[in-house]
């Protein structure tokens, strides 16, 4: 029965993206779409679809699987229930890195930021990952949030302090901070889905080896798992997920907590399904988003990173105040 929720939302995210890809400020007929995709010509409408619709459904859809997994695992890693890229500083310091690579030190391409935001997303998520384990009782979920929230506001600062004096920029970097989809190229996708395939298959290979560290090192360990290993390996998929991600996208918040709660009270904690139905979810999650943000203030949109922002607060307040309660 669970493949369902993996079918179900497979058919529901294709036809997502082909809304996404059909309307907009400016509506287009779903049989021009198909006939953009068989039979192009050039025409205004032919050209819309290709150079800015189709890229930007596509990186919305491969943006919202990448967080959406990386935040499973690292909930995982760290048990802490609101636990993703974006709480947890990885964002942060991708974004940062970025920031001051590109202008302070002027670098430019694609390929260069991909690099520098994984480099970015390591750094911070070291960090924190140290910064959490210090201490007699190790690594635990409230030292861990600590010191994510530290890192998210320092690598913020430090932030906002590159954009103060690059005011001439301050207009197109806000944006890009704040998370947004649009304006994309496909050559950008192509620069950083290979990381992203990376990522995810690092993720998948991982998912039986997820479901015991889940239980606890100690039983990991009497299983003949080596929980180091599994740590490490599970670090670099993040990794790889939120650079890439950051690089293309931004640092968009809240998609790495809000699905994998979804998803678990769905299918169970088997992250053998865990992280495919949260890719597919992910993906549906930030292509509406985005499709729906282009309604909020038309004829201008709203990037999608608010629009992520409006549902995952509410949905950060009650996962924090369930995990209260709990304890």
């Amino acid at each position: 029965m669970k493949i369902i929720y993996l079918i179900v939302p497979l058919v529901v995210l294709a036809g997502v993206v082909v809304c996404s890809v059909a309307f907009g400020v400016t509506d287009i007929p779903i049989g021009t779409v198909w006939e953009s995709i068989i039979h192009y010509n050039a025409s205004n409408e032919h050209l819309i679809i290709r150079t800015t619709r189709i890229p930007r459904a596509l990186i919305a859809a491969a943006v919202g699987a990448c967080l959406a997994i990386a935040g499973a695992v690292m909930q995982v890693l760290t048990r802490n229930p609101i636990a993703s890229p974006s709480t947890l500083g990885v964002n942060a310091g991708a974004a940062f890195f970025i920031m001051l690579c590109g202008l302070s030190l002027g670098i430019s391409g694609q390929q260069a930021f991909t690099w520098v935001a994984l480099i970015g997303a390591a750094l911070s998520g070291g960090i924190v990952f140290l910064l959490g384990s210090i201490g007699r009782d190790g690594m635990t979920p409230v030292k861990i949030t600590l010191a994510g929230a530290s890192m998210s506001a320092f690598f913020a600062s430090l932030t906002q302090g590159l954009m103060l004096t690059n005011g001439k920029m301050f207009d197109q970097i806000l944006a890009w901070l704040v998370g947004s989809v649009a304006g994309r190229e496909m050559s950008q996708l192509e620069a950083v889905w290979p990381y992203m395939a990376a990522g995810m298959a690092i993720a998948l290979l991982l998912s039986r080896h997820l479901n015991v560290l889940a239980m606890g090192d100690d039983m990991a360990q009497g299983l003949g798992q080596s929980p180091g290993r599994t740590k490490a390996f599970g670090a670099a998929s993040v990794i790889l997920l939120a650079g890439g991600s950051v690089a293309v996208a931004g640092p968009i918040a809240f998609v790495g907590i809000i699905i994998p709660h979804i998803v678990r009270y769905l299918v169970g904690t088997d992250y053998r399904w865990i992280l495919p139905c949260s890719a597919v979810f992910g993906a549906i999650l930030l292509v509406a988003a985005d499709l729906g943000s282009r309604y909020i203030a038309m004829p201008k949109e709203v990037p999608v990173g608010v629009m992520t922002a409006i549902m995952g607060v509410p949905f950060f307040v009650y996962i924090a105040r369930k995990g209260r309660r709990t304890s």
